[in-house]
């Protein structure tokens, strides 16, 4: 009986990573996790989403990579950035009228000028450190031209929630720049010029 549990086990182990694999996953594609970070649950009270983590997912010579701000900004292989997440759950999203090839090189061409670039823990608007949803914002709009959501101001979050309002005052002291443009997974997550391609 065990050895039967067991075969049973492997082949819905196989099948599941086959379905994963089997995915159609395209250079430019977004993808949204929960990420295990210690800011993440402050995302997530400011933002209203599980989401608080992102990135981009880029083809190279045939295997799947998702270009990320973390610190610093890099290149992460797809099947290790799944596990980072809570439950390895991610949700894969796409621009709603493709990307062509030479639009996929744009978005790659402007996403790597900031590799190796520090993780943006104050979340500025500048370009001397980056984070999450910054880059993409950031390579759609400077590549493309398009504006995948409006941008943000950092008083439009939920600022409420004592463990948000402890992590502002660590990192801004008294003086929060309520004002300073900012973008969050949230937003992207809900553009309406993205569709989900993949939910796990």
């Amino acid at each position: 009986m065990s050895r039967l549990i067991n075969t049973l086990f492997y082949l819905i182990l196989m099948l599941s990573c086959s379905a994963v694999y089997a995915i159609p996953l395209q250079t430019g594609d977004v993808i949204f996790q929960t990420s295990k970070s210690a800011q993440s649950q402050v995302i997530q009270l400011a933002t209203h989403s599980p989401y608080s983590h992102m990135g981009m997912l880029v083809n190279k010579n045939g295997r799947l990579w998702v270009l990320e701000a973390i610190q610093p900004v890099q290149y992460t292989p797809f099947e290790a950035w799944i596990r980072r997440g809570v439950d390895q759950k991610y949700v894969v999203k796409r621009l709603i009228q493709g990307l062509n090839s030479k639009q996929q090189n744009a978005l790659i061409k402007n996403a790597e000028q900031y590799l190796n670039k520090p993780y943006d823990i104050y979340f500025e608007w500048d370009d001397r450190a980056i984070y999450c949803s910054e880059i993409v914002w950031k390579a759609y709009k400077n590549a493309l031209a398009i504006e995948l959501t409006p941008l943000q101001q950092l008083k439009n979050f939920d600022l409420t929630n004592s463990k948000v309002k402890a992590l502002m005052k660590q990192r801004y002291g008294e003086h929060i720049p309520l004002q300073e443009k900012v973008i969050s997974p949230k937003a992207l997550f809900d553009s309406r010029y993205l569709k989900t391609v993949y939910s796990r």
